[in-house]
């Protein structure tokens, strides 16, 4: 293995993040793709003085902490950052290379979510290297965020509660540098509907599942999205939608099988058990299946009100609009939060430009929230 080039800017240190394709598998991307991505970020912070280690998830596949630690009983604040993307499918700009247009940073991740990632680790370098730590820091890489936040989850069963004296988690998401005390949740599944096979120049022999599925999605339509009226001061209406529709094998073949999913958004104060409820009675008397259930809680504003006021003077003396604000989106701060931890989202770039074909992030921005990161970790 070649001698490793440490970057020698913040900016230097994100464009070796994007030049690694973390794509989630989910989306056609490599299946090492986050573990190369982490060992990378692993060669790095140990050539720093930092120390590292990979925390299990599934298998082979692991989150990655990387921390300073000045003794057992110091108070701990952790950042949070995923490594995976989504697809890079129609982009216009090289996805794994970073390129710049004036102030703009472009490449896939660069905004959502690397950009964070590449401010909280340099921030945690100039924390260590100060001289001046009281706290034990660390920063948490976790994978799988963008498909079922499966890196957040086993964080939060397996080593949370490890972490005794906790300040809170600042998870990185393109937030404009404003702090984000609530959003909204996601529940999501899939649905199904069974037929019998045929052949089509005899569809009296078989049964469509197709067919069936047109009277779920009337029901659907009809009787459950409408329900979605829900709205929060700071994240907005509920909403629920049907995403992809998926059924058949062949043109000469009456279906047997037939599949949509479907995402409904929660604001905080509702439940999942509430919608799921509307679901069934919306499809009451009809016959279909429904598996790969997934939750990410809304966020509640209450949760982040204490670190939010802690924080509050590391924003005011960068001269940075300190107000709380909350969003539409999920984030993995909904699993912390359910298991007990204070949280707060935060990090450079807008989510307009996160997911686009040419995303991109502020340069100026980048550097902003690395300063904003250490202005925080350095707090009494």
């Amino acid at each position: 293995m070649p001698p490793l080039e440490l970057p020698t800017t913040c900016e230097e240190l994100l464009a070796r993040l994007v030049s690694f394709n973390s794509v989630n598998v989910a989306f056609g991307g490599p299946e090492t793709g986050e573990a190369d991505l982490a060992e990378e970020i692993e060669r790095l912070s140990t050539s720093w003085g930092l120390r590292v280690q990979r925390l299990p998830v599934q298998g082979p596949r692991f989150n990655l902490l990387v921390s300073h630690d000045v003794g057992p009983d110091a108070e701990w604040l952790l950042f949070e950052s995923h490594l995976d993307t989504v697809s890079v499918d129609g982009m216009t700009v090289p996805p794994f290379e970073l390129t710049r247009r004036d102030d703009r940073l472009h490449g896939r991740g660069a905004c959502d979510t690397k950009g964070s990632g590449a401010a909280m680790l340099w921030a945690l370098r100039g924390f260590a290297r100060s001289g001046r730590a009281t706290r034990n820091a660390g920063l948490l890489f976790v994978l799988d965020e963008e498909a079922r936040m499966t890196g957040a989850q086993a964080f939060a069963a397996q080593q949370l509660r490890e972490f005794r004296h906790l300040r809170g988690i600042v998870v990185g998401e393109p937030t404009a540098l404003r702090p984000i005390v609530a959003h909204n949740g996601a529940l999501r599944w899939r649905t199904i509907t069974r037929g019998v096979a045929a052949h089509s120049a005899d569809p009296s022999r078989g049964r469509s599942a197709i067919r069936e599925m047109m009277t779920v999605l009337t029901r659907l339509e009809e009787q459950f999205v409408p329900l979605a009226t829900r709205a929060f001061p700071l994240t907005g209406c509920a909403a629920a939608s049907i995403n992809t529709i998926r059924g058949g094998t062949a043109s000469n073949i009456i279906p047997d099988r037939c599949e949509i999913t479907v995402d409904r958004r929660l604001v905080p104060g509702e439940s999942a058990e509430e919608v799921l409820r509307q679901r069934d009675a919306a499809l009451t008397g009809l016959d279909v299946e429904h598996d790969e259930l997934y939750l990410a809680p809304p966020l509640p504003p209450g949760n982040s009100s204490a670190l939010h006021a802690w924080m509050e003077p590391a924003f005011r003396a960068l001269g940075l609009d300190p107000i709380p604000a909350g969003a539409a989106y999920a984030t993995d701060a909904s699993h912390y939060a359910a298991a007990g931890a204070p949280v707060l989202v935060l990090g450079p770039g807008d989510i307009a430009q996160a997911h686009t074909k040419d995303e991109w992030i502020a340069a100026a921005e980048l550097n902003r929230a690395a300063e904003l990161y250490l202005q925080i970790l350095h707090l009494p």
